[in-house]
């Protein structure tokens, strides 16, 4: 088995620990070792294992690690991500057992991403880097995400959608086919986003419009 942790100790964290056991249910994978959190004190017990510091423990990790990030903020794995110097440390694309893949071959994914219970990824869709996408999400064909964004769960993308950089979809949001989503968007709870989006706005309601500039 290969050593993995953890960066985030909070819920996400302890549901992304259950990935973790649910893929070596299937077939052993993964051996984890706990979890980094900057906000936690070394040594913690928590469900799924211990704390093992921040990213200053990170960087001084002395034998290959990989890190799989269980963080709900864009900018947040981003600036962590920056912090991390050591070539020791690796990022797997980590995915529960149940995500229905209609055509796995036609998927393009980078590193980094996390792919939740029982989402379904159509045809011809491409990852980026560092990905959140939780439980129930449904990315329709040709989708295309950037990096560092964040699904939370029942997020619908339908097809032929582009996702640029650093945006946030929140629960039961829905994205219509061929849209183009630019970057460091947030999207608010049940949205549904009928037209292009500008870069580092907020968007409310249905339709979604959008309501107030989004913080950098």
């Amino acid at each position: 088995m290969k050593d993995i942790a953890i960066y985030g100790a909070g819920g996400y964290g302890r549901e992304v620990a259950c990935y973790l056991k649910s893929i070596n249910n299937k077939n052993t994978e993964w051996n984890l070792i706990g979890f980094f959190d900057d906000g936690a004190e070394i040594g913690t017990e928590q469900q799924y294992g211990t704390i093992l510091g921040g990213i200053n423990e990170l960087n001084k990790w002395e034998t290959e690690l990989a890190v799989v990030f269980a963080i709900g903020s864009p900018k947040t794995i981003r600036t962590i991500v920056s912090k991390i110097t050591t070539p020791r440390i690796y990022f797997p694309n980590i995915i529960d057992p149940s995500v229905n893949f209609l055509d796995k071959e036609s998927v393009k994914m980078g590193k980094g991403n996390v792919i939740g219970p029982n989402s379904v990824i159509s045809c011809n869709v491409t990852l980026g880097d560092f990905n959140m996408i939780n439980l129930l999400c449904h990315l329709g064909h040709e989708v295309v995400l950037g990096d560092y964004n964040v699904l939370m769960p029942s997020v619908n993308i339908c097809g032929g959608v582009t996702i640029g950089n650093d945006n946030l979809l929140a629960i039961k949001t829905t994205v219509l086919q061929y849209l183009t989503v630019s970057d460091n968007v947030f999207l608010g709870a049940g949205g549904i986003l009928m037209a292009d989006t500008k870069s580092d706005c907020r968007y409310f309601g249905n339709p979604a419009k959008p309501i107030m500039k989004n913080k950098n």
